[in-house]
Order: structure tokens, then C-alpha cells, then sequence
């Protein structure tokens, strides 16, 4: 097959990871495509269809294509089959799974090269010189490793397991009594390899087993869009995005996991906007829920009370059946969507109840009976009070999984014992369950947000003037011991598939070992005789298996290109860094 390289200026070749490669789509013109795929467009394309190819890590490189050989998977072998496995998922995919899907599909498989030239990564297991430089290439390899962590796992731990080192199958093949469901999150930009390459896997190995031996495919790819920041992508290095530490410090948790899970991007890219994000949580989540809440707490409080619910003697079941219905009804909804893995959808049907409830309440006008004598009308009214307050208990349980702070709140408010969290749902229906009580004066779930105050912290946050926290002292800074260093020699990590042993020289006949996560930038023969800065005060501390004695220092601009900082001229080794 052909395959893209880089010639360096002293004419060494590097071929090059697709993800290395960027130029023009040739399907849709996208200027950013990798190397053998869009992830605009969702197209596969071999390397020589690539238009104006660069080298990402280093754009002025000069890059060729030239043929090397390699081992391949026969994708169009699986064709009809997989046409078939998309087919049955119809009713389970969402929309953009099976959009990709179906263009992958439509295109037509081809074979697909399971090998690359790399220095790094599992070994081929043919001993022949010529494949000495060749690995698995990650897309094939990583996919597998849900199948092979579990056997590796029964091989190594399960032998107290009852059905010993084959323990691995209760979660990989089908058996009577046993139903398995397989569910696989992810990003738009994995949906291919999860449609398309793993389960293709899955029916290769499939072909030599017998049938009551198969292995389980996927039963859905719960893949998600993108979520993009006030119409850009989410930047560390051009500080845009949202500070956790910052906000927190500032503003309730559930506030935020709310509106990124009523605007989860699970059909098509979302954009978190400030202004959407205020409007939603004061209108949505405290307009609704949070007044519905807080109106049920505070009227029964009113009531008086000794130290039980003071609604007890108002609770009639039997009178609310239709409120209990929709209640039911919104649950099952919820229900629905959390097993298709529609999570905004569900959180919709939960945030419904509450809607449903304060109609209810308004409905009833219980405020008005507070503090009048018993009467038909006040016991009709109370009595609904009282069914809106085990409806608040069913949002505590529904709600957990979404915002966890504030049910316990609600759940503590509501003078139940235990957590939330730790209800079975089916718990959340039991509206027959005693009406508990708490002495303690309720609280509102949620504090308003104001617009202006958010957009000037988050000003202040991205300003360069205003991030104190960046600076150290000079005391601080004067601990750290530089030194220079020449690195001896290189070998790969035998724990870790991204990190380098590098051999530092850092003196006369003195030497160090120092890991490196430097795979992806440097070939063995690249660093082989560079003088380096490292860190030579730093801790020792094992690094998968390997003390690394220190941290050579780098650079790494907005596109990930990383270089190390050399010396501009010889210098003896272990000489100080000022």
C-alpha cells in the first residue's frame, strides 16, 4: 500500500500515523481531514486521495507518499453482514450512528491495512526482518481490548471464580438464565469503529466458533455530537472554555451538569452558550422544578405541626389517581429513553412531573385553606398539597442521576432516611409509602443566576492580568535545578505503549533514566545524541514499572507539536541551567 512520510533536512524518512497527516478532504473539501478519514463527512479514502497532505507535527516537513507493505483486514468480506446487523439496529442507533454508519456502508468496504510502519505498539508476530519495524496499528488493536481485558482478567485473577479462567464468558457470550447487553459511548469521531470495524472483528472471530460459543455484539453505540463554546471549540490554550475550579467556587454544581444534560449534544453539535445557560437554569430548572419544590415545602410548613407530617391526616390516594397516572406515565417515558440511552429526552420526561405538579398545586390553591376551618373544599385542596409532596419524593429519586447535590437536599428536606441516590426507581411509584417529615425550615434547591456577574467573571478568569495564580514566587522557582544533558541511548517502555527509558548523560561517567512520553514525536534515532535541559532536582518516582530520575523539558504549541528544548552549541554535560 502507499503510505505518507516525512524527510527530514538530513533526508532521514519518518512514515507517519494517519493522525499525523492533514489536508482537504477530497469528498467534502474539509481543509483539517486526517489522513484516511474525514471527520467532517464521516469518508474513508486512501492516502494518495488526500489533497495538499502536510505533516501536523511538522508543516514545513517535506512529505511523499511511497509504497510499503503491510498486513490487512478484508472489511468487504463482512459487507452483507453488517448490512444486516445495521438493519436490525434501526430502531436503536440514533439518527447520526446510523447516518455514519449507513455512509460507510454505501461507499462500499475495502480492505483495511491492520499494520504500519511504527516503532512503537504490539509487535507483528512474524519473525521476518523485514516486518522487524511494523506494528498493530491502533485502530484494529485498541477496539479488541473490550474482548481481551476480560480474558486477561480471568487468566490472571479469576481463579477463586467459579467457572475459573473461562469467567470471562459470563460477559461475552450468551447462556440461558443470562442476557447480556453491550453499550459503547463515545464521541461522533469513534462511531465507525464501533459500527462498522468492531463488530466486522466480532464476526471474524465468530466464523471458528460454535454457535453456542459466539461472541456478543454490541447491542447500541450511544455516540454523541459535539459540544462547542459560544459558536468556537472548547481552547486550554486560548482560554476558552469553562473553568470547573472557578465556577464552583461561585455557583451550585447541578446548576451545570442541568443544562449540559438538557443540551447534551447526542443528535447534532450543541453550543453552550452563557445566555442560553442562564436563561434555561432561572426558567427551566428553577422556574419549574425548583418553585414546584419549594411551594410544596414551604405550604406544609405552614400547617401546624408537632414532629409528623402535618398532611397525614390529608393523604387520600384514591383522590389523586389521575395526578398519579401522569406520573407514571412520564416515568415510564424516562424509563424509555434511559434504555435507548437518550438521557436528555429522559431528563425532559422527569422535569415534565414537575410542570404536571405545579399545575396540580395551582389548580388546588392550597394557600388559600392554610389557616381556615376544616371543610370539604379544604380537604380536597390539602389533600393535593399532599399528593404533590410524594410527587416531590419521586423527583428526588429521578433526579439523582442528573443532580445528585440537590436530591439529597430535597431527600433530607423531605425527612427521608438514607440517600437519594441509593432508591431503587421503581421506588419512585410507591405512593403509598408513610409521609415523613423534617423539622428543619426548608430552603430553596437553587439561587438565581445573573447574566452580567457570570460574563465578567469568566472575563476576568481568560484576562493574562488577572491570573495571580499563575505566578510563583522567586524563592519557589529558584528550588528547581536545571541541568544539561546528552542522551545516550533509547529503548521503549516495556509497560507503556507512549513513553520512552531514555539514558541521560548528566556528568562525567555519570548517567540517569528519565521516561519520556515522546513516542509520538521523536523516533529512537531522533533523540539518540541531542543535548537536553532536564529537571534534575525533581523526586524519583516509577513511572509503570521504571524510576525516572527526572523531566526533560518542552515545548508544545496549540496543535500539539511538541519539541525539546536543546542547546544552541556543545556544553559538558550536567552543567546548570540559569
Amino acid at each position: 500500500m502507499q503510505q505518507y512520510c516525512e524527510i527530514n533536512d538530513s533526508g532521514v524518512v519518518k512514515f507517519l500515523p494517519d493522525r499525523y497527516v492533514l489536508g482537504t478532504c477530497p469528498i467534502c473539501g474539509n481543509e483539517d481531514a486526517r489522513g484516511d478519514q474525514c471527520d467532517s463527512c464521516g469518508a474513508t479514502y486512501e492516502a494518495h486521495e488526500l489533497k495538499n497532505p502536510r505533516s501536523k507535527s511538522n508543516p514545513n516537513a517535506q512529505i511523499e507518499i511511497r509504497d510499503t507493505d503491510h498486513l490487512f483486514y478484508q472489511l468487504n468480506e463482512f459487507q452483507s453482514e453488517l448490512e444486516i446487523h445495521s438493519s436490525n439496529r434501526q430502531h436503536t442507533w440514533k439518527p447520526n450512528v446510523r447516518a455514519m454508519t449507513k455512509n460507510w456502508l454505501n461507499m462500499g468496504l475495502r480492505p483495511r491495512a491492520v499494520t504500519r510502519d511504527l516503532e512503537w505498539g504490539i509487535d507483528i508476530p512474524i519473525k521476518d526482518g523485514e516486518w522487524s519495524n511494523k506494528r498493530v496499528y491502533v485502530w484494529f488493536e485498541a477496539v479488541q481490548g473490550y474482548y481481551t481485558c476480560a480474558r486477561i482478567w480471568s487468566e490472571r485473577f479469576a481463579s477463586n471464580h467459579p467457572d475459573g479462567v473461562s469467567a470471562w464468558e459470563n460477559w461475552w457470550i450468551d447462556k440461558p438464565n443470562q442476557s447480556l447487553k453491550h453499550i459503547y459511548f463515545m464521541g461522533k469521531d469513534n462511531i465507525p469503529f464501533h459500527t462498522i470495524i468492531w463488530p466486522a472483528i466480532l464476526m471474524g472471530l465468530n466464523r471458528s466458533r460454535k454457535t453456542n460459543e459466539l461472541l456478543h455484539l454490541e447491542d447500541n453505540v450511544a455516540a454523541n455530537e459535539y459540544l462547542m463554546l459560544q459558536g468556537g471549540q472548547f481552547s486550554k490554550s486560548r482560554k476558552h472554555g469553562v473553568w470547573l475550579p472557578a465556577f464552583l467556587e461561585r455557583y451550585d454544581p447541578d446548576s451545570l451538569r442541568y443544562y449540559l444534560s438538557i443540551n447534551m449534544p447526542e443528535g447534532h453539535d450543541t453550543d453552550f452558550r452563557w445566555e442560553d445557560y442562564v436563561e434555561r437554569v432561572n426558567n427551566e430548572l428553577i422556574g419549574n422544578y425548583g418553585n414546584f419544590v419549594h411551594r410544596v415545602l414551604t405550604l406544609a410548613n405552614r400547617l401546624e405541626s408537632d414532629t409528623s407530617n402535618p398532611l397525614i391526616d390529608f393523604d387520600n390516594s384514591e383522590m389523586h389517581q389521575e395526578f398519579y397516572d401522569n406520573i407514571r406515565m412520564c416515568f415510564q417515558s424516562a424509563i424509555d429513553s434511559m434504555e435507548r440511552q437518550r438521557f436528555k429526552e429522559a431528563l425532559r420526561h422527569i422535569m415534565n412531573i414537575a410542570q404536571s405538579g405545579n399545575s396540580y398545586l395551582q389548580h388546588a390553591e392550597p394557600w388559600t385553606y392554610l389557616n381556615k376551618e376544616d371543610s370539604e373544599q379544604r380537604i380536597n385542596s390539602l389533600s393535593s398539597l399532599s399528593a404533590c409532596w410524594r410527587a416531590c419524593r419521586t423527583l428526588a429519586i429521578l433526579t439523582a442521576p442528573f443532580m445528585p447535590f440537590q436530591a439529597e437536599k430535597l431527600w433530607t428536606s423531605l425527612g427521608e432516611s438514607g440517600q437519594a441516590a441509593d432508591q431503587l426507581w421503581e421506588s419512585a411509584l410507591e405512593f403509598d409509602k408513610p409521609l415523613n417529615w423534617s423539622s428543619q425550615q426548608p430552603k430553596a434547591l437553587f439561587s438565581k443566576l445573573d447574566l452580567n456577574e457570570i460574563l465578567k467573571n469568566e472575563a476576568d478568569i481568560a484576562s493574562p492580568d488577572t491570573q495571580e495564580a499563575s505566578y510563583i514566587e522567586f524563592e519557589d522557582f529558584m528550588k528547581v535545578e536545571m541541568k544539561t544533558g546528552k542522551i545516550t541511548s533509547v529503548e521503549n517502555h516495556p509497560n507503556a505503549d507512549k513513553l520512552y527509558v531514555v539514558t541521560i548523560e548528566d556528568g562525567p561517567e555519570s548517567t540517569r533514566t528519565v521516561c519520556a512520553g515522546l513516542k509520538s514525536h521523536y523516533s529512537v534515532d531522533e533523540l539518540v545524541g541531542k543535548s537536553v535541559v532536564f529537571v534534575a532536582n525533581l523526586k524519583p518516582r516509577k513511572l509503570r514499572g521504571i524510576m525516572s530520575e527526572g523531566m526533560m523539558l518542552a515545548a508544545e504549541d496549540s496543535e500539539g507539536k511538541v519539541t525539546l528544548l536543546t542547546t544552541d552549541s556543545d556544553i559538558g554535560a550536567g552543567s546548570g541551567v540559569r
